[in-house]
């Protein structure tokens, strides 16, 4: 007769109510995978904080649990005891708010900007983003979703009066295993330096609006005065918007597939008091035929979609940005500017130049890079999770 297994017992150091889990190896990041796993205990369901411990039993830190996810477990802290919840996010919350109020003063310039920025906040799974009286909370965690009230609660503290929404993609809702009850639709109207914009925070892409380009949006109206400008891939407007109403450019021209964003480019040029081109159309057709038309502008801003979703996507993703980069230049004038963005986190620095290499090469042109940036410092980077530096942007002069 077969002995019945013996149950796992929790590691000697283990105390307290958390469910616990021993690790079969450790990561060097704040993400623990499936095969890292060793033991964990039967009481440990999907969704719940557990007590982590290394593969000879010493303490390793709280994680989110999910033995459904590929990302078995998103690390917390490492300081396991006397592990208080309410404690430990009423503090990573707080921490956060003062970087974005204290440290960076984002209130002075907008009210729409990232407040949590999943770990390089310490607070995997989620992404937090005010848009004025709105708070938007998008979950990446089924951990993190069952911890949405004490969120919204803590938060209120900072924001009093907020309105909360919560957000989350249906590859997040299919991967973790959770599901979001319908929300009415909601619109905030908000601004940047002045330039004012509508945001559809229920349904559109991301949180509703890009605040990673804020810094970015800025910067390039530097370069738009007296300047014909193309803003490809335009969502609702940012790049085109600052340069007509800062920039002083002497025309823009936004292109966006999207209908709703195109409707919301034009909302926002009315209520910024400017005048805009809307063309509702691909940008790879569209620039192929201001190619052919011989049109040249003097600034052309490229800030697609993630053309690199999975590995399994990568060379088509990337040929894609060598295409577009391609065909952009071909519009640029002997002189002028690109301002050309990549937010495909598995598109480093050094793979994304070397796109904008070939592509000039094909176009027959000469470009000199004369800056690089990122995302705003509402997007903190931890240096344990390089992949949070996913956005990157490269300033040239095409010739």
């Amino acid at each position: 007769m077969m002995s019945r297994a013996e149950p796992p017992q929790p590691p000697a150091a283990h105390a307290g109510h958390l469910p616990w889990v021993k690790l079969r190896s450790a990561s060097a990041t704040a993400n623990i995978f499936k095969r890292m796993i060793g033991e964990t205990d039967p009481k440990a369901r999907p969704g719940d904080l557990v007590a982590v411990y290394d593969k000879i039993g010493a303490p390793y830190g709280v994680a989110l649990y999910n033995p459904k996810s590929l990302i078995t477990l998103r690390l917390l802290t490492r300081e396991l005891a006397g592990f208080d919840a309410e404690d430990f996010f009423t503090k990573r919350i707080a921490r956060a708010v003062e970087l974005r109020r204290s440290l960076l003063k984002l209130d002075a310039a907008t009210d729409a900007y990232r407040v949590v920025y999943d770990q390089g906040d310490g607070l995997p799974g989620l992404v937090v983003d005010r848009y004025g009286d709105f708070i938007v909370l998008e979950f990446y965690s089924l951990a993190m979703f069952r911890q949405a009230e004490r969120l919204e609660r803590l938060l209120a503290l900072h924001y009093p009066g907020a309105k909360f929404i919560r957000r989350a993609s249906d590859h997040t809702l299919s991967m973790e295993g959770f599901r979001l009850d319908p929300q009415s639709r909601a619109v905030a109207r908000v601004q940047e330096h002045g330039v004012l914009f509508e945001a559809d925070l229920s349904g559109g892409h991301k949180t509703g609006f890009f605040c990673d380009q804020r810094d970015n949006r800025l910067a390039a109206a530097g370069f738009a005065e007296g300047r014909r400008v193309l803003d490809v891939c335009s969502y609702t407007g940012g790049f085109g918007l600052y340069a007509a109403k800062l920039g002083q450019a002497r025309e823009v021209t936004a292109v966006e597939l999207d209908p709703a964003a195109c409707a919301l480019i034009r909302k926002n040029a009315q209520l910024n008091g400017v005048k805009i081109e809307t063309v509702c159309v691909d940008a790879f057709p569209y620039l192929r035929q201001m190619g052919a038309n011989h049109q040249t502008y003097g600034l052309v801003v490229l800030d697609p979609y993630k053309m690199i979703a999975s590995r399994e996507g990568y060379q088509l993703g990337r040929q894609k940005y060598v295409d577009l980069n391609r065909l952009a230049l071909a519009v640029v004038e002997e002189g002028g500017i690109l301002v050309t963005a990549s937010c495909s986190g598995m598109l480093g620095w050094e793979e994304f130049q070397q796109t904008l290499r070939t592509a000039a090469g094909s176009a027959r042109k000469r470009v000199e890079i004369f800056r690089k940036s990122g995302a705003g410092p509402d997007h903190p980077i931890a240096v344990d999770h390089p992949e949070g530096e996913y956005l990157k942007v490269l300033w040239c002069r095409v010739f």
